[in-house]
């Protein structure tokens, strides 16, 4: 009984399929005495077993069929674009055959007498890939096709596995399932200049988003405290601004390595350098970049935001996004452009001077939008699309038809959506959707009650609402505590991301959740309990 797959686009399909074919529970060893632990560690259970994000069209059936635990394989299909030699499918092959199979290598003995009569038996799962091109070397895009299609799914494999001391077995429901994405933009936020966030840290968060079927990770590289990314034109930057300039900082090799880490899991990286605010520690290796502050008619010794009024400063900016274009392969680069304060440009007397030439008046925000026109025309010379924070949409910047404007002012309210849609613009959300903020209880509840699209406007504008991403922002996260603090609250985005507009039954979340979760912890990620409970297979620490 092999597995046949049919999967509509090569790129992130095969790892969401992957992804999903090892959510799913086995069946275990029949515990009439004592019930099934793994079904303890939740409240109740869910008819969608663990499955998380839940799919777009699930059916599965009693029909069970036994998991080859020695002969199973993941294999490309004959009638597949994308074979042996697409490195990218087959490391997801062998990531995902430790995920469904992990420990499975115990030694058997005779089944005891709680045993259930054997099923038939599953020895392959096939991969069909019906792209033409299959595009094994190329990056993930907003416009990659993630939807696929199953036939005899395991409902529930890759859950914790049950040892019987007698005898091991995993079986699985016969099941279909069609899926796809609701939001093609689905991400994650980590700020790595409030607190130096390593490289593993990195990778093993990139690891989990892909198990939650997350596709964006926006890397907010450098901000005020500290410039940790270490440019090969300006490497003074990290060298005076970066916390620390070995320890501390983000080498070209690292850079590559988490896109390379990202890429073979379906995931963009967006970087974000936020100007002219958001910037104290560019001043700190570029002379003359920043805004000199004044106090009364003498210099304060301070430093405010980028000088916009400097042809030296758009020289700097125009070889640094060069750089930047080069390094990060997406085809969009996030350029910021949030929470500048004014107060040091209106005390300078050479902007002063310098609004009087352009005729601004006293309207600072003319300066700003002065600033981030020159920026984005910078910019689109790299060939890069960009993303910007709602303050410039708000400004009134002129802006190239295809920017993605991130709204994240409002909290639950989404007038600013209405307002952006309706100017015609691509939209993403975040401002619900703040983790850094936390409370007692349950808040996973409220980020999953969210609905993006709750906003007044035509069935054109929500169109234009790409998705989401949930910002885990770093003044008091850092590598010790973010991936608990991050996981799995920011798993309750990705299925308001990903699944229909009805599922939204957060008793069911709750029930499938909890098992998710203790599905990552056993993958050795630290993901807080939503309540209490335990886990089979519990964190067992560093």
């Amino acid at each position: 009984n092999n597995t046949p797959v049919i999967v509509s686009y090569f790129y992130q399909t095969v790892l969401v399929l992957l992804g999903v074919f090892g959510s799913c529970r086995g069946l275990q060893p029949d515990y009439t005495e004592q019930g099934d632990p793994e079904l303890q560690s939740a409240s109740g259970s869910s008819k969608y077993g663990s499955l998380w994000p839940l799919p777009q069209k699930v059916q599965i059936s009693d029909v069970s069929f036994r998991l080859s635990v020695s002969g199973f394989r993941i294999r490309d299909a004959k009638e597949s674009s994308a074979g042996p030699s697409c490195s990218l499918l087959q490391n997801a092959y062998r990531r995902y055959y430790e995920y469904i199979l992990g420990g499975a290598g115990v030694k058997k003995q005779k089944p005891g007498k709680n045993w259930r009569s054997g099923p038939s038996e599953l020895t392959e799962l096939q991969v069909w890939i019906t792209s033409p091109d299959s595009d094994c070397d190329a990056f993930p895009s907003v416009t990659s096709d993630e939807s696929y299609t199953l036939l005899h799914l395991v409902s529930n494999i890759g859950q914790p596995s049950y040892f019987n001391h007698v005898y091991f077995q995993k079986s699985i429901n016969s099941s279909v399932i069609s899926d796809f994405p609701r939001f093609a933009h689905r991400g994650i936020l980590l700020d790595t200049s409030r607190h130096f966030l390593p490289i593993k840290v990195i990778l093993a968060n990139l690891e989990t988003m892909a198990m939650n079927k997350f596709n964006v990770f926006h890397w907010h590289i450098v901000d005020d405290p500290s410039f940790p990314y270490l440019s090969r034109t300006f490497p003074q930057l990290s060298q005076q601004g970066a916390y620390h300039p070995y320890t501390h900082v983000y080498t070209p090799a690292d850079v590559k390595m988490v896109i390379e880490f990202a890429r073979l899991r379906g995931i963009r990286v967006i970087p974000e350098f936020d100007t002219p605010g958001h910037t104290q520690s560019w001043g700190k290796g570029q002379p003359d970049l920043l805004t000199p502050c004044y106090s009364g008619s003498t210099p304060s010794g301070t430093f405010g935001p980028v000088n916009p009024i400097l042809n030296t400063t758009y020289d700097f900016m125009k070889q640094f996004f060069t750089e930047v274009s080069t390094v990060f392969p997406d085809g969009y680069v996030h350029l910021g452009g949030d929470e500048v304060d004014f107060s040091c440009w209106k005390s300078n007397p050479d902007i002063k001077k310098f609004m009087d030439q352009q005729g601004f008046g006293q309207d600072y925000s003319k300066l700003e939008s002065f600033y981030i026109q020159k920026l984005l025309d910078i910019v689109t010379t790299t060939k890069k699309g960009y993303m910007i924070w709602q303050e410039v949409f708000d400004n009134g910047v002129k802006l190239k038809p295809d920017t993605v404007v991130h709204v994240w002012i409002g909290g639950g309210s989404n007038e600013e959506m209405g307002k952006v849609t309706a100017a015609g613009y691509t939209t993403i959300l975040s401002a619900p959707w703040y983790l850094d903020y936390i409370s007692t209880g349950q808040d996973w509840q409220k980020y999953y009650k969210v609905e993006p699209l709750s906003f007044n406007g035509t069935e054109a504008q929500k169109k234009l609402v790409i998705g989401g991403e949930a910002c885990l922002w770093g003044e008091y996260v850092d590598a010790t505590n973010l991936t608990p603090r991050l996981w799995p609250r920011a798993s309750a985005v990705a299925e308001r991301l990903w699944s229909s507009k009805d599922v939204k039954d957060i008793s069911d979340a709750y029930n499938r959740l909890t098992v998710h979760r203790c599905r990552m912890v056993q993958r050795g990620i630290p993901a807080e309990p939503l309540f209490y409970g335990f886990c089979p297979h519990e964190y067992k620490g560093i």
